[in-house]
């Protein structure tokens, strides 16, 4: 397989295509100061979180938007795991203008706000606009969750990390008057506290309303299946397994840490019995496969409709061997990769349901593609284009006549169409910079698509 990918072909002959996917990644921006998430907000932009604190628009185009669309960097902490790291717009974001960021504020504690973004520039918040939904107490710099996502119940979801320390030492994670090592569950829309009337514990006197699922060591990510409405906690493992768990609904689950790393016994002292508890649904260990594994980033199922291989299958990434796995029904792993130099840090989708992944380290933005669409195809067409990157003209020449060329934007905007009727044809490429595609029709039928840049 490719390890990177600055050019691919997609055939729509689908009687060609396998049944087994080939994931690769597809350079889509660079120049991101470590990145640690992207969201979409309903439209064809997305949203980069910076680590330091700033959040920037990826444009439709490919291009970076000038000015940040939120910088806080001045109140927050940044080092470490510490830092802007979690985004969510709300469910009614395009009427009443909210987003939700969490964050390490200067004392390192976390911070759950609310911003506004501007109602005459859709692409500045306004930083003044802040209502603090709720301050987190962290006793060490790292296991500080982060990330926050919308459920189809219209609430905002907050995965917390145990406190770190190494082996949850206070036990937090049982604990269910902490909110460390826990799924929390807020409704924004009713004022403070906020408080969803039916949480599992808000009538319990044993117990913090807040609190929606437990036994979590650090759930750096997880996510919501956009066709199920299953939820899939990431879990980053203590010294010898990652998990990847999933639930029809998190009400209440306990997953188990620090009782069991995974599947496997860490200190199951005082641990409540094991069918009280939630086993994972996907684990794997660090010497998995021969290759050296530290930590999960999670993802999401693929419910795109550009690669029918990886449809409903969770994908995912580890932080140290920079390699992307699959997970299919049945809980089986798929490693591709390694893809060096990234440090995978998070994953996004956009308003498609198109799947991107970021590097803390790299700084880039790669959009996750399927290889085997290529294969057959590649071996038929051979198609050149030139110069790539660009900045005016594109030459495209093919072994059969061309009789229309569509340039689409990365996002999936058709933004011009030619009818060139002839094997090589010079287009005039004059568009804002950024990366698009051109999809080719020959007059045989074949149809095939080329990525170009222009700068």
């Amino acid at each position: 397989m490719k390890k990177y990918c600055c050019l691919f072909f997609i055939t729509f002959a689908f009687g060609w295509l396998s049944a087994q996917e080939d994931i690769n990644i597809q350079s889509i921006a660079t120049g991101f100061n470590a990145p640690v998430n992207i969201q979409n907000a309903g439209d064809n932009r997305l949203f980069i979180v910076e680590q330091g604190g700033i959040i920037k628009i990826l444009n439709a185009n490919g291009s970076t938007h000038t000015n940040p669309f939120l910088d806080i960097s001045s109140q927050i902490s940044s080092s470490g795991e510490r830092g802007l790291l979690g985004l969510a717009f709300h469910p009614d974001y395009q009427n009443n203008r909210l987003f939700y960021v969490y964050y390490t504020n200067p004392s390192g504690d976390s911070v759950l706000s609310q911003f506004e973004t501007s109602a005459t520039d859709p692409d500045a918040a306004i930083p003044a606009s802040e209502n603090v939904i709720r301050v987190i107490s962290q006793p060490a710099s790292n296991h500080n969750g982060g990330c926050i996502a919308f459920g189809n119940d219209g609430f905002l979801y907050v995965a917390t990390g145990d406190g770190g320390g190494g082996g949850d030492p206070n036990n937090n994670a049982q604990n269910l008057n902490s909110l460390l090592g826990k799924l929390l569950r807020f409704d924004v829309d009713n004022g403070s506290p906020y408080i969803p009337t039916n949480n599992p514990y808000a009538n319990d006197s044993n117990a913090l309303d807040e609190i929606y699922a437990y036994g979590l060591r650090n759930p750096w990510k997880f996510s919501f299946d956009q066709e199920t409405g299953d939820i899939w906690i990431a879990d980053v493992g203590q010294n010898e397994f990652e998990e990847i768990n999933k639930s029809a609904s998190a009400e209440a689950i306990n997953y188990g840490w620090r009782c069991y790393e995974a599947s496997a016994d860490y200190d199951t002292s005082n641990c409540a019995t094991q069918n009280t508890m939630e086993f994972p649904f996907a684990e794997y260990s660090h010497t998995n496969s021969g290759v050296n594994k530290c930590s999960i980033t999670g993802g999401d199922v693929y419910r795109g409709s550009e690669f029918s291989n990886l449809i409903g299958k969770y994908i995912f990434a580890d932080y140290c061997s920079n390699e992307i796995g699959s997970v299919d029904a049945n809980g089986n792993i798929t490693y591709f990769g390694p893809f060096p130099g990234n440090n995978f840090s998070t994953f996004g989708v956009d308003q498609d349901a198109n799947l991107y992944v970021a590097g803390i380290n790299s700084g880039v933005i790669y959009k996750i593609v399927d290889d085997n669409l290529s294969v057959n195809l590649e071996s038929k067409v051979k198609l050149k284009i030139y110069p790539n990157p660009t900045q005016a003209t594109l030459t495209i020449e093919s072994p059969e006549v061309v009789k229309r060329i569509e340039v689409i934007s990365f996002s999936g905007q058709l933004v011009k169409t030619f009818y060139p009727n002839q094997k090589k044809a010079k287009l005039n490429i004059r568009f804002a910079a950024g990366s698009y595609f051109i999809k080719s029709t020959s007059v045989s039928g074949h149809q095939y698509i080329n990525q170009f840049i222009v700068q």
